[in-house]
């Protein structure tokens, strides 16, 4: 078990360098400098020539990546925002909690929401009920998510003024004791954690759809039943327990994506998170920051499959080296 883990620590360092390598020369052969940002008449080409040696632009493109390599690898320094004029690190830092928060919440009404659907169709299986919820699966599953962002600004922000269409925070809300703090978040994030969730929820509901039909037909269910167990508790207890295999790594896989995910829905409700801060960086061409959120992403995406391979093993006892406990 420990010599696997080892194996595909390995191969995941392996693909991440990798990522990382090509995310570097795309960025700097793709049409745009940062500099060109300061093509105005009024700065004088000397001192633009002086910025493109401070970034280290002036020097050829694989003497920028080894420099660059050996920076993250010997002393994990991504360098310094071209744009915030401070470590990327610590841009980072600050624009990943509200992306963490965001993320997490879509994930629990991702959940919440896909099981609740898969359940009630599992348990009417080709009955309307059924057939209702597969088609809006399919729907929601089916739509662009900066779509499903735009209407839900103008049906509950614009039409119906339920909840802020925009930002993470109301304008002096800094100022509010805690709870009203809280609250206010709150409706700043309903939306967003909405639209995210939903992109995604009508996968989640076939999927748990699927799984629960395939147990549900097995001699065990048909035992607990013929024992004069409740329907609800075979089907939420025994049957969504044996089931869950599948449903843990479908969890394993999904946090890192809503993370990386999340970029159009920032960009839409203007979130400050990691996602709308590599959108601006893309379009700034600040290299440094759009290298780190891409390693990241790639990081988190590496972890969620290692880590849904672990909790699939530890759900399903089949799944584990002989021998462990």
């Amino acid at each position: 078990m420990t010599l696997d883990l080892l194996r595909r620590l390995a191969a995941s360092a392996v693909l991440l360098w990798l990522v990382l390598t090509l995310t570097f020369f795309l960025v700097h052969v793709a049409p745009g400098d940062p500099v060109a940002l300061f093509d105005d008449p009024r700065v004088p080409p000397q001192q633009r020539a002086h910025l493109r040696q401070v970034y280290g632009l002036d020097r050829p493109p694989l003497q920028q990546y080894l420099g660059w390599l050996r920076s993250v690898v010997l002393d994990l320094d991504w360098g310094s925002s071209f744009v915030h004029g401070r470590p990327v690190r610590t841009v980072l830092a600050e624009a990943l909690p509200a992306t963490v928060l965001l993320a997490a919440s879509a994930l629990l009404l991702l959940y919440a929401g896909g099981l609740l659907l898969g359940v009630l169709a599992a348990r009417h299986p080709r009955g309307a009920l059924d057939q209702l919820i597969r088609g809006a699966s399919l729907v929601l599953y089916s739509l662009p998510v900066f779509w499903l962002g735009l209407m839900a600004i103008l049906l509950f922000s614009l039409r119906w003024p339920l909840f802020p269409a925009s930002h993470m925070r109301s304008v002096g809300a800094a100022e509010l004791p805690l709870l009203l703090r809280l609250l206010d978040l709150a409706r700043h994030l309903a939306l967003p954690s909405l639209v995210l969730a939903a992109a995604a929820m009508g996968g989640v509901a076939r999927f748990a759809r699927n799984a629960l039909l395939e147990v549900l037909d097995q001699d065990f269910i048909r035992s607990a039943r013929a024992r004069g167990l409740r329907e609800r508790r075979v089907v939420w207890v025994h049957a969504l327990r044996n089931a869950a295999g599948p449903l843990i790594q479908l969890f394993g896989l999904h946090f890192p994506f809503l993370l990386s995910g999340s970029v159009v829905v920032e960009v839409v409700f203007a979130w400050p998170g990691v996602g709308r801060l590599t959108y601006d960086a893309i379009l700034a061409r600040d290299y440094p920051v759009v290298l780190a959120s891409t390693a990241l992403t790639a990081a988190m995406v590496v972890a969620g499959n290692l880590l849904a391979d672990l909790l699939h093993a530890w759900a399903d006892p089949r799944l584990r080296p002989t021998g462990t406990a």
